[in-house]
C-alpha cells in the first residue's frame, strides 16, 4: 500500500473496531447524506450496524486519519457468511458458497480528501486482509441503482464505475439485492435496489 502524504491508513479487525464506532457512525451519516444514497442517518442504527461488524472476528474496518488524528474516511469488509441474509440470497441463487466470498460493506470519505489515493488504499487494505484470511475466492460489493436522469443528481457528480473497473471489478448481470432506508426529507423508509460487483481474489497483489 503506497504512503499518502498527510494521511495514515489503519486496519482494525473484529472487536478492535469497537473503540472507533462512534467516529465511524458520524462519518457514514455525513457522507451518505449526499447523492446517490441520500441517506437520513440515525446514530443508534449506525452503532448497531458497526457493532455487528465488530462481532465477526474476521471483519475489517480501515480508517483514514489526518496527522492530527481527525477521521476523514473509513472502509469496511466482512466474510459474506457473517453478513445479513439480504446479501446472502443473490449468491445462493447462483450456487455460490457464502464462505468463499469476502464482502466489502462501504467506503466513505469526506469530500476534501478525495482524489488523493485513499480509495485505492481502502481497496488494497481490504483485499490484503481477505487474502490473509486464506479461504476466500471472491471479493464483492454493491452500489445503489439510480436513474441517470434523476433530477436530484448533482451536475458535478462522477460515477465510481471507472474506478471500480480499474480495480478489476465488474458488475454481475442481474445480481442485486433490495435494502430499505429513509431518504432525506422522507417520513418513512423506502426500498432501494443495489447491484453487485465482483472480482476473483488473486493470491498475490499484482496491482502496480
Amino acid at each position: 500500500m503506497r504512503p499518502i502524504p498527510g494521511i495514515t491508513v489503519t486496519p482494525y479487525v473484529g472487536q478492535d473496531i469497537l473503540p472507533v464506532v462512534d467516529e465511524l457512525a458520524g462519518l457514514r451519516i455525513a457522507v451518505f447524506r449526499d447523492w446517490p444514497y441520500l441517506y437520513e442517518g440515525d446514530c443508534d442504527y449506525e452503532r448497531d450496524y458497526l457493532a455487528a461488524y465488530a462481532a465477526s472476528p474476521r471483519s475489517v474496518c480501515v480508517v483514514a486519519r489526518t496527522v492530527g488524528g481527525e477521521v476523514v474516511g473509513a472502509s469496511t469488509g466482512i466474510p459474506l457468511a457473517d453478513d445479513g441474509e439480504a446479501f446472502h440470497e443473490p449468491f445462493l441463487a447462483r450456487g455460490m458458497a457464502l464462505d468463499e466470498v469476502f464482502y466489502f460493506g462501504e467506503s466513505v470519505l469526506l469530500a476534501p480528501w478525495r482524489g488523493r489515493g485513499i480509495g485505492h488504499a481502502f481497496f488494497d487494505a481490504r483485499e490484503a486482509h481477505a487474502r490473509a484470511c486464506g479461504s476466500f475466492r471472491w471479493t464483492a460489493f454493491c452500489s445503489v441503482r439510480r436513474d441517470p436522469a434523476d433530477p436530484r443528481a448533482p451536475a458535478q457528480h462522477r460515477s465510481n464505475d471507472a474506478f471500480w473497473r480499474g480495480r478489476g471489478y465488474a458488475p454481475v448481470n442481474g445480481m442485486s439485492c433490495t435494502l430499505s432506508w429513509k431518504e432525506r426529507g422522507q417520513a418513512a423508509a423506502t426500498p432501494h435496489v443495489l447491484d453487485f460487483w465482483m472480482r476473483g481474489l488473486d493470491r498475490a497483489e499484482t496491482r502496480a
